[in-house]
């Protein structure tokens, strides 16, 4: 076990959430691993990051306050990690969802930061009310509006 993983707390269907997640990530450990007697919390592995998956009960929830940050290369990856974590979810704003365990995720593409942060002030402030105006983004028109076309 490394010495910091993530700790998901779960309402009785944490071997379920597991399975889903590593069936989403390429890079993933396609075995949970079943940590004690009746799969009460499962460990598994998501692009090198330690998780482990605890069926608590239903005292505490998931909320958008801690989000899982997933950042891609190009849109391809963006449409791809947005339909497969949204899929019996919710789809919020700017990139947000919520996934059908109610976990939340911000799927990303690289490169926003250059557009939300670049040397071009009015350039940063289209590329933001365009991002305000989309549930998954949309590298073209977040570029498009970044450079005011």
């Amino acid at each position: 076990m490394k010495k910091i993983s993530l700790f998901l707390w779960f309402d009785g269907k944490a071997l379920q959430a597991a399975k889903f997640y590593v069936s989403i990530f390429k890079r993933s450990s396609k075995n949970c691993r079943i940590l004690d007697a009746g799969d009460q919390s499962v460990s598994f592995e998501l692009e090198g990051q330690e998780y482990i998956a605890f069926n608590g009960g239903p005292m505490f929830k998931f909320s958008p306050a801690m989000s899982l940050f997933v950042s891609c290369k190009d849109q391809k990856e963006v449409d791809y990690y947005w339909d497969a974590l949204s899929k019996g979810g919710k789809k919020g704003r700017c990139g947000w969802l919520t996934d059908k365990f109610g976990v939340t995720w911000q799927v990303i593409p690289k490169g926003l930061g250059d557009l939300l942060g670049g040397d071009d002030d009015e350039g940063a402030a289209r590329a933001m009310q365009a991002m305000l105006k989309m549930k998954k983004l949309e590298i073209a028109k977040l570029k498009r509006a970044y450079e005011g076309k």
